[in-house]
């Protein structure tokens, strides 16, 4: 490190001595002085309490109030008020700063991209800028309305609050974005490994006079500035008297921020686990009819069950899995017991779940114990499951009830999967088994479907829980190793 640079570490308080220049200031922590990188630190606009609280001693041991120590200090505004215009001050200067980025990484990378087509395809654009130009057409509107707002002569009156709520789903378009990211990401290292989009990148940024960065860092910018709503907020309501006009917006906006960053994160999961879940279903024998991921893409629960079918009352030991919109059932192999096998499927979409009480059942003419029942609308179609101990029926039930709850959800916030995203889970999961082998479901998966459990949603909507069901613990069998002493070759 350089003699003049200031060497910090994360949680350390920089205070800024010169912030002339935009890249680096020169700044202190206790006795050592240096510059260091501006967009490397984060403004905390809060950096002093009021000064109106720490009232000042004179010489003849008196206190002094707020006002003779602000004249003293040189100090204009010393209370709330003033802690409150910078953090307004703050969220205005960063969006217009946002905006410059967005339009530079537009208008100076994507539509000199644009140009050069025999470098890139559209597909490839959309791969590495995703939807970032509609990102820039938001952020404008966004940052209209908050200059609308803005009260130049006052600005701790300025009423912000309700901007950030106005614009709240339309900043659920940072999910597709933040999705995107890893594979723009991945996208660029393959191109920087070839001379030619190395110098055509640099060229770009040259050409639209942008600092010293790589474009994969321009790229993480949307990523940041999304995480970053929260935090202002929360500053900002801080700082804002319960009484100010503005408060009650305020702390909406702040929960409503948190609600999509979580919505966000939400939807990225869903996305990292639809791999595993196309993975999951090319491992099961004899699978028959439509792909899993064509109507779901959340595991909500599974585990082992009787399931008694009609006419006879005959009862079979099942493996069920419980996704949003279906239920897929699956048996056994009767040796290996880590391969399953394709059986059925019920649309959850026309169930209605039944709690019955132990006893003798009516409709199957069969005494139950810790039972429940899947009933269609048409009378003829009726499902009875029964569970080994009571705790496991509830957990059931439960997961039925989150099961609905998840579909819910998923409509209200508009949550869907591309087709192509689809396509591309199924065909890499299909690539990992080799021509040949027997599709023996593998442990991580079977790990991922068995102990996966569900997130933590925003705090205005009820949480939901999958346990984990174990499986009985059975008695190590010695058949293969007594096969293998008669076995006269081998392998």
């Amino acid at each position: 490190m350089d003699d003049q640079e200031l060497g910090f570490k994360a949680g350390d308080v920089i205070e800024v001595m010169d912030a002339t220049n935009k890249e680096w200031w020169w700044g202190r922590i206790l006795d050592s002085e240096g510059w260091f990188p501006a967009s490397f630190v984060r403004l905390r606009v809060n950096q002093d309490e009021p000064m109106e609280d720490y009232p000042m001693k004179v010489e003849d041991g008196k206190e002094e109030d707020a006002s003779t120590t602000a004249r003293r200090y040189g100090v204009g505004q010393t209370s709330k008020d003033q802690m409150r215009t910078n953090v307004i001050n703050e969220i205005i200067s960063t969006e217009k700063d946002y905006i410059k980025h967005l339009k530079d990484i537009c208008e100076g990378y994507i539509k000199q991209c644009r140009k050069r087509a025999d470098m890139f395809t559209e597909e490839q654009l959309k791969t590495i800028f995703g939807n970032i130009e509609d990102i820039y057409k938001c952020q404008k509107k966004f940052v209209k309305a908050l200059e609308k707002k803005f009260n130049k002569d006052h600005p701790h009156l300025s009423e912000v609050g309700s901007c950030f709520l106005e614009y709240q789903t339309e900043f659920q378009i940072y999910s597709e974005y933040c999705n995107n990211h890893p594979n723009a990401c991945t996208e660029l290292s393959r191109l920087a490994k070839v001379n030619k989009y190395v110098y055509f990148f640099e060229a770009c940024r040259l050409l639209q006079k942008m600092i010293d960065i790589s474009l994969d860092g321009f790229l993480l910018t949307p990523v940041q500035k999304i995480c970053k709503y929260p935090l202002q907020l929360a500053e900002l309501l801080k700082y804002t008297n319960p009484q100010h006009r503005d408060f009650k917006d305020v702390e909406a906006a702040l929960n409503a921020m948190k609600n999509v960053a979580r919505l966000i994160n939400e939807r990225k999961r869903r996305l990292e686990n639809i791999d595993k879940i196309a993975q999951w279903q090319s491992s099961i024998e004899d699978w028959e009819g439509e792909d899993v991921l064509v109507r779901s893409s959340e595991l909500i629960y599974s585990g082992e069950l009787t399931k008694i079918s009609q006419p006879q009352a005959k009862s079979q030991q099942r493996m069920f899995f419980l996704f949003d919109h279906q239920l897929v059932c699956c048996k056994k192999d009767l040796l290996r017991r880590d391969i399953l096998y394709y059986k059925s499927r019920i649309n959850m979409d026309d169930m209605e779940v039944v709690d019955v009480e132990d006893g003798k059942d009516k409709d199957f003419n069969i005494s139950v114990k810790n039972a429940f029942k899947l009933l269609c609308g048409d009378p003829e179609e009726v499902h009875l499951f029964c569970a080994k101990k009571p705790e496991q029926k509830q957990r059931w039930l439960k997961a039925f009830e989150n099961e609905r709850k998840q579909v819910q959800l998923d409509h209200e916030t508009g949550f869907s999967i591309t087709e192509v995203q689809k396509k591309q889970a199924m065909l890499n999961a299909s690539k990992q088994h080799h021509t040949g082998k027997p599709k023996a479901i593998t442990r991580p998966y079977y790990d991922f479907l068995m102990r996966q459990k569900h997130p933590t949603l925003p705090t205005n909507l009820p949480q939901q829980q999958v346990f984990m069901l174990a499986e009985p613990k059975r008695k190590p069998s010695n058949f293969w190793q007594n096969i293998s002493r008669l076995t006269p070759f081998r392998k």
